[in-house]
Order: C-alpha cells, then sequence, then structure tokens
C-alpha cells in the first residue's frame, strides 16, 4: 500500500469543529486512511498544508461545465430570452471538439478552485467524460434530453442516447465517473416522453437529475395545464425520489416542500445563477427546516459567470438572508454543509467529509492572505472570505491534481487558447 500524508495544517471536521491534524491517504484505494495528531502520520509522501486548512473537495453539484464558451456572451437579460436568444441558437451549432474544449478549461477552473467532483447535464457526453478521465476529478454526468423544437424522430433519438450514455459511462474512469438520466426540465419535455422513459431508467436504476420550478414562467403554464403544482406533476411521473435530485427549485409552495422531504429528493441551490437572470430566492432555510436535502452549484458559466464554489457559498448564504427576512438564516455552516456533504449525497459520491473510509477528495487553502486576517472564526471565512484562489492543493481519489497552485493532470494554458479557438470559431457558425 502506497500512502500520501496532508501535514502541517488544520483541518475540518464532519462536525465543523477545527483542529490541528494530519491526513492521511490511500493513494490505492483513493480514501482517507485515517486524521491523526500532528506529526503522527507514517507515509511515502508528504503534502505541506503549512499555515493552511484542509477541507474536504467541493462539490458543484448542478452545472454545464463546455458552457464556459459561452461565458460573458449573453448578460443581463430574463432566463426565456436568454435561452432563446442567444444560448439556444448557438448551442445549436455546437461540435463534439467544443465540449471538449469547454469542459476542459471548466475543470482547470474547478480543481483550481477546490473542487474535486461535480455534476454535468448537456451534449457530447462522451466527451465530457474522457476530459474527467484525464484531469482526475469526480463527476456524475448525463445527456441532457430536451423535446422542445424537435420532431418526434429527433425527439425519441435524444432520449435513446440519454438512456445509452448512461449505460455505457457509469463506473467509467476508475469509477470516478458515475450516470444519471438527464431530461432537461418539466416544460421542455412532453409528458408522454416523462411516461416513456422514466420508468425505463427507474428499472435500470439509474438517478434522475433535471431541472425545475425555476422561474414562475415555469411554474404557471404547468398549474394551467395540469391544475397541480409542478412538483406535483413530477412526482405523477415518477421523479421524485431518494435517488434524483432537481436543479433550483426556486418557486415552491408548502406542498412542493413536503413532498420533496417526503420523496427524499435533494434540491441543488444555485444562487449566483439564480440572482443574475432575476429567477427569484429560493426557500433555502424553509427547505431545510422540512428536512429536503440541499446541495449547491454553480449552474453553467453562461449564468454565473464562473465555477467557483467559494463565490457560491457567500451567495447562498447572502440571499438565504434575504429571502428568510432573517440575518440567521442560511448561516455559515449550513452553507458549508450544503457544498460539502450535502451535494456529495445529492449526486451520490462518498466525498464531502473528511473522516476514515470516505473518498480521499481534499483541497488545501493558504490562511495567510490579507482577506483571511484576523482568524476569529475559520468556518465563516471559508463562508464569507474565502476566494477560490486560496486554494493551494487540490486532491481527488487520493491523486493530486493541483499542488502548489500548479495543475498536474491538464495544461492549464493549453485549456485556455483551446477553448478560445473554440469559442471564437462556435460563434462564427452561430452568426452565419
Amino acid at each position: 500500500m502506497s500512502n500520501l500524508a496532508v501535514t502541517g495544517g488544520q483541518v475540518l471536521r464532519p462536525d465543523h469543529s477545527i483542529d490541528r491534524a494530519d491526513v492521511l491517504v490511500d493513494t490505492d484505494a483513493g480514501t482517507i486512511e485515517g486524521v491523526v495528531d500532528p506529526g503522527e502520520a507514517d507515509a511515502d509522501r508528504e503534502l505541506d498544508a503549512s499555515d493552511g486548512l484542509v477541507i474536504p473537495g467541493l462539490v458543484n453539484a448542478h452545472t454545464h461545465v463546455a458552457m464556459t464558451l459561452f461565458r460573458g456572451s449573453a448578460d443581463d437579460k430574463q432566463l426565456d430570452d436568454w435561452l432563446q436568444e442567444d444560448i439556444w441558437p448557438v448551442e445549436a451549432e455546437l461540435q463534439a471538439g467544443d465540449v471538449r474544449a469547454g469542459a476542459a478549461l471548466g475543470i482547470a477552473e474547478m480543481i483550481r478552485s477546490g473542487t474535486t467532483a461535480f455534476a454535468d447535464m448537456y451534449f457530447f457526453m462522451p466527451e465530457v467524460a474522457e476530459v474527467v478521465e484525464e484531469a482526475g476529478i469526480r463527476a456524475r454526468l448525463g445527456h441532457g434530453a430536451i423535446t422542445v423544437g424537435k420532431d418526434d424522430e429527433a425527439a425519441h433519438e435524444d432520449f435513446e442516447e440519454a438512456l445509452a450514455f448512461a449505460r455505457e459511462y457509469d463506473g467509467y474512469a476508475e469509477g470516478r465517473v458515475q450516470t444519471m438520466f438527464t431530461p432537461h426540465s418539466l416544460t421542455t419535455v412532453d409528458e408522454a416522453f416523462y411516461r416513456e422513459y422514466v420508468p425505463t431508467a427507474r428499472e435500470a436504476g439509474i438517478p434522475i437529475h433535471f431541472h425545475a420550478n425555476e422561474t414562475e414562467n415555469e411554474v404557471d403554464p404547468l398549474v394551467a395545464e395540469y391544475d397541480e403544482r409542478p412538483l406535483e406533476y413530477a412526482d405523477d411521473l415518477e421523479l421524485l425520489a431518494d435517488d434524483s435530485f432537481l436543479a433550483h427549485g426556486v418557486h415552491v409552495d408548502d406542498r412542493e416542500i413536503e413532498l420533496l422531504a417526503e420523496r427524499e429528493t435533494a434540491v441543488i441551490h444555485n444562487p449566483a445563477s439564480n440572482m443574475k437572470l432575476a429567477s427569484g430566492m429560493a426557500p433555502v432555510q424553509e427547505l431545510l427546516d422540512a428536512g429536503v436535502p440541499v446541495g449547491l452549484g454553480t449552474d453553467g458559466a453562461a449564468s454565473n459567470n464562473d465555477l467557483d464554489m467559494f463565490d457560491e457559498m457567500r451567495d447562498a448564504a447572502m440571499l438565504g438572508k434575504l429571502a428568510a427576512d432573517d440575518a440567521r438564516a442560511v448561516d455559515a455552516s449550513a452553507a458549508v454543509e450544503m457544498a460539502t456533504t450535502g451535494s456529495a449525497e445529492a449526486v451520490g459520491v462518498d466525498s464531502g467529509r473528511i473522516e476514515t473510509g470516505a473518498n480521499a477528495d481534499l483541497a488545501v487553502l493558504d490562511l495567510d492572505a490579507a482577506h483571511l486576517t484576523p482568524q476569529h472564526d475559520l468556518l465563516s471565512h471559508l463562508v464569507y472570505a474565502v476566494k477560490g484562489s486560496d486554494v493551494r492543493h487540490t486532491i481527488c481519489d487520493g491523486s493530486v491534481l493541483m499542488a502548489d497552485r500548479e495543475l498536474q493532470t491538464l495544461d492549464l494554458d493549453g485549456a485556455i487558447e483551446d477553448a478560445t479557438e473554440h469559442a471564437t470559431a462556435l460563434f462564427e457558425r452561430a452568426q452565419q
């Protein structure tokens, strides 16, 4: 057995206490071998965490990583206009190489800011899976299936592709890739397709992820057509289950919150995207109080515009207080929980906590910056002061993906250059 010791720092424990300790990693198994007193780790290799804080690798539970190519291209619009006028026309011109380039850039960005796992719904997903394998990160991936704007044959082909990808790529990259079935949303997929394909996914044991209740414009048409709330409709379609997770959940009522809690279906909060698109304020504290599992995601870089989960924690805490009209709502501990254990459990990965047996997915933060001084409360700093650029080392599955801010598995300069070239060509095609 070979192992790695992360030494000299402080460690964030599962109960959110912080103390000085070393973390011993079994690099063969990719798991945490133990958390020991300082200086007691006997390992083949050491990674210096002096003057630092070791935290669980962050889990970005909802994104569209290849949309880094769209960053800054379509800002300051409402969701429907943003999608129909700016995003969908360009996405119609996407090619496999574009998605690979965008994914490489996005994954590099996430590793550099301490994210070790992500859930992604998009297109050309084999390309994303291959970048995940190369980068050494962990992911749950799904091909986004949609019926709006497609004839019946094309829509069926899309759903068959979604199921085929989920079956073929589950366990890819030595198990670091897991899959899911991802119908896009309750308003962009016809009911008949849900009725046909959801039972197939359920029988195959494939988790389901979809967008829901993001804006009032997604809620009102479903209420008018079915005389029930969107998540009641989703429950009728067998979409709500303990292995399902939905993105956004901004406009939910008491009955929907109750349903989510009963079904143990997780909601992935995307505060930055929801603010930028003026979608609304999700009732996060109400969800938490009701026992609904809540994770955290950045959404895509087109609507954020970065993939920094530290930014997302801060936004979640701030927006949660406004939504509840209570400064005590969504406190620092809740925000950290959402970005770590909450997201990990929603996505279905054994990460998000530093304890024996868990996946060795870790990030080490430098604490010597001006904006982290003085250190009255490091948990508070994690949410309200830390930036992605404070990450010194990133470890996933026991492998070091970034050491002293240098990526070990991806060529950052190459990823930036490649993404720039693909983005330019993509938007030129879309404008022809």
